[in-house]
């Protein structure tokens, strides 16, 4: 299974100015195989830790952070060399060990020459809580489920993949009906590593379902194991929103549909607590579609995504029948399943925004900044190709460019482009 994001890790170890890395995600994204496959490609030998298994070492930074005492002890635990930038030095669940993250302060300061990436489940909530953080002395990754493109691969559909690069619309549109097909078992599965890999194996679409449930199961754990014991009420009432809060058409996120008359302020830090995990993307309104969009972003409208499109439609009980046999039980849920994945993608490349006209029904899906433009991007689920909203839009605000992503083919009219949801990657 090949991860895009290793060519990052590529960039980070041939950088001069190399800091220790903490990868970030949610769990079972596959954070941990990234960064062992990484290290057997790029280096001689890993010095791999992971403190909720090695208890013993939890202790290790505790006393102090004398660098050197404690790369001997890495040394003495791993049984290897480390030899600078030829030992891989993983110290993977380091929100397990006390003074952990802060002890990369030391390795930034003190050993720059080795080459340190930490990792961790749930380290986005750890990472908010510590006082002590080494600001400006680490680098971070963020790793998420396999995108399309990925999912391709795994499949071995690497010539498919290479022909969307090359943006040959007129070759690309011969094999529209295979990228469509694609494209919904990509809906179904989604990109969780252990999901595709099922997949990849058996084809077995009830089997992918069964995990991606457990997966659930394991988020829906940490809540208790992990979360502040006052606040897992409301981050349950939250995750199990999220399908309702997508299928309807609202401007933003409603906290009547969490429950009947809930409030924002009693639900911020649950909120807060579900994005720092991984499991939810935030998408803020813009009060003007304007340069730079983060200077008009509304805090009190935006809307929320799940980390994964397949995790999304397992929570929806969407069977694959309904899924890729186009049924109309379907329809409903449509759009909020390619919203979704547009979402994944384009969040991969671009800080997103999206906007909704004051005292007016009009609203444009994403606002993304490219090359020094707004550029307003519309999600159709099929071929339903009106988009007043988004031709309104850029009437109002003289857009250069505008982008429909759709079931249809690419076309350029004038004043919109039409991408095919399958290429949407490639914006």
């Amino acid at each position: 299974m090949k991860r895009i994001a290793i060519n990052e890790l590529v960039k980070w170890k041939e950088r001069n100015r190399r800091k220790p890395l903490i990868v970030e995600g949610a769990r079972q994204v596959g954070k941990t195989w990234l960064i062992k496959e990484f290290g057997k490609t790029y280096y001689d030998e890993i010095a791999y830790i992971n403190f909720e298994e090695k208890k013993a070492l939890q202790n290790l930074f505790k006393s102090d952070y004398d660098i050197q005492r404690i790369l001997f002890a890495v040394k003495t635990a791993t049984n290897t060399k480390m030899i600078a930038g030829k030992t891989l030095i993983v110290l993977d669940e380091i929100q397990e060990a006390e003074g952990g993250i802060t002890s990369l302060k030391y390795f930034a300061e003190n050993a720059p020459e080795h080459h340190v990436i930490a990792a961790g489940s749930l380290l986005g909530v750890e990472l908010h809580k510590r006082v002590s953080f080494p600001v400006g002395k680490v680098e971070f990754l963020r790793l998420h489920p396999l995108c399309f493109e990925e999912f391709l691969m795994a499949l071995g559909e690497n010539n498919l993949v290479d022909l969307l690069h090359t943006k040959d619309w007129q070759t690309i549109q011969l094999f529209a009906e295979r990228y469509k097909l694609l494209l919904k078992k990509y809906y179904y599965v989604g990109g969780m590593p252990e999901s595709v890999l099922s997949f990849v194996e058996q084809e077995d679409l009830d089997e992918v379902r069964k995990i991606q449930i457990d997966i659930l199961s394991t988020y829906e754990r940490d809540f208790s194991k992990h979360a502040p014991s006052e606040i897992v009420p409301r981050i349950r009432q939250l995750w199990n929103s999220i399908p309702s809060q997508l299928s309807k058409e609202n401007r933003k996120f409603i906290y009547g549909l969490v429950k009947e008359g809930a409030r924002a302020r009693e639900y911020e830090t649950a909120l807060s607590w579900i994005k720092d995990s991984g499991l939810m993307h935030q998408v803020f309104c813009v009060k003007a579609p304007r340069l730079p969009l983060k200077s008009y972003e509304d805090l009190s409208a935006f809307k929320i995504y799940l980390l994964d499109v397949g995790l999304l439609s397992a929570m929806c009980e969407l069977n694959s029948d309904t899924l890729l046999n186009g049924n109309l039980i379907f329809t409903e849920f449509k759009g909020a399943l390619t919203e979704q994945y547009v979402m994944q993608e384009l969040n991969l490349r671009h800080s997103l925004y999206y906007w909704a006209k004051s005292k007016s029904e009009q609203k444009v899906d994403f606002l993304i900044q490219k090359d020094g433009n707004v550029v307003p991007v519309e999600v159709k689920a099929e071929e339903n190709l009106h988009a007043k909203s988004l031709r309104s839009f850029v009437s109002e605000n003289s857009s250069p460019l505008a982008i429909r992503t759709s079931m249809s083919n690419y076309r350029e009219e004038g004043w919109m482009t039409n991408i095919p949801l399958y290429c949407v990657g490639e914006i």
